[in-house]
């Protein structure tokens, strides 16, 4: 059975919430080794903000790309079918042959670095016209009062159906926006993608 996808328990855990989305969405819960969520955990969050204080701020590019040769690592010790592919700088584009776009199509899900008032984390989980769907870990209520502003936009959707999939529809152009306001991946040195695949499943 595939389980519904998780949202942040605290301010800083978008990355490891978000990898471990990617997984949930991929496999049954039945396939899901342990080892992979305790690792996930243990090398996610690993840097520090300007008070010094650990975690809190967040993920780092470095790490990501850690765990994705960890996982690549282990499902090949372990004959798992899971398959990583980190990018970052101008590899990251929604172009229709971007390694993201393509990913998406192949059957892959991508963990995306976008801004949310600061970096954050989210999983891209399909494509519709020229829309993305995503689950952004960082739960919101659209009938909250006190929502931002800024999701006041025909450009960002909710979505309240897909509790194993998307919770967003976000407009491809504005992701691809060299910006940093809410859903957009920022300039090139910004920017990352860690897509993954369940390799039974890849349609190419």
């Amino acid at each position: 059975m595939k389980n519904l996808l998780n949202y942040q328990t605290s301010e800083y855990d978008c990355g490891p919430v978000t990898l471990l989305n990617g997984i949930r969405y991929l496999f049954d819960r039945e396939d899901i080794y342990p080892d992979i969520i305790k690792f996930i955990m243990l090398y996610s969050m690993d840097t520090y903000n300007e008070e010094g204080e650990l975690c809190k701020h967040g993920t780092s590019a470095a790490a990501m790309n850690f765990i994705t040769s960890w996982l690549n690592h282990f499902s090949q010790i372990k004959n798992f079918p899971l398959h990583c592919e980190f990018y970052s700088g101008e590899e990251v584009t929604l172009t229709p042959e971007s390694p993201v776009i393509q990913g998406l199509k192949n059957g892959g899900v991508v963990l995306l670095h976008v801004f949310l008032e600061v970096a954050h984390y989210v999983l891209l989980t399909g494509i519709e016209n020229d829309r993305i769907l995503l689950f952004d870990p960082y739960y919101e209520e659209e009938d909250d009062p006190d929502l931002d502003e800024e999701y006041a936009t025909d450009e960002i959707l909710f979505i309240h159906d897909q509790p194993k999939k998307a919770n967003r529809s976000v407009a491809i152009e504005r992701l691809n926006r060299t910006t940093t306001d809410y859903y957009e991946m920022g300039k090139p040195c910004c920017r990352e993608a860690l897509v993954m695949f369940n390799t039974d499943l890849k349609k190419s």
